[in-house]
């Protein structure tokens, strides 16, 4: 499968780490935990890109080609042997990061982690795109996570995105 992510120039040359997510948490991590965000159309990857600037800020699209084998679709749900139905709790939060209290969509997130899985698919805010978020610390042996660049044309470090 094809997914896509419209990084900050600044952070295109680390296209696979998942740490930037890392630091503040995102939809579905919290803070400290490794995720990937991706989108299944450059369409979707852009908008969530642009979804805190009206205009559109400088960024780098990369593709991604991905086989994982252990993928919780909250599209449409997901009952794991406890009879949870993680979709439906997922929808009713809005997949909204709540401030100051953790959110729901973080407490589903570490239930689905524990269950062994290396990924969530999840409807985009941004339309009618979807969403994967892949935790990187949790792909297995047989696993694909691979970044597109057949001419090496992303940098391979973050030396020209310095300060001035």
């Amino acid at each position: 499968m094809l997914f896509y992510r419209a990084h900050s120039p600044q952070w295109a040359s680390q296209p696979l780490s998942g740490s930037g997510a890392a630091r503040h948490g995102g939809r579905l991590n919290r803070p400290g935990v490794n995720a990937l965000y991706l989108a299944d159309s450059q369409t979707t990857a852009i908008g969530e890109y642009q979804q805190l600037d009206s205009l559109m800020p400088p960024c780098t699209l990369v593709t991604y080609r991905i086989v994982i084998q252990r993928v919780v679709d909250f599209r449409a749900g997901y009952a794991p042997t406890t009879g949870r139905h993680y979709g439906r709790s997922y929808r009713a939060t809005g997949g909204a990061l709540l401030e100051r209290i953790e959110p729901p969509s973080w407490v589903l997130a570490d239930e689905v982690r524990r269950a062994g899985h290396a990924g969530v698919l999840f409807p985009s805010i941004q339309g009618n795109g979807v969403n994967l978020v892949v935790y990187s610390d949790a792909l297995g042996a047989n696993d694909v996570l691979r970044v597109y660049d057949p001419g090496n044309s992303l940098p391979r470090n973050q030396r020209s995105w310095a300060p001035d």
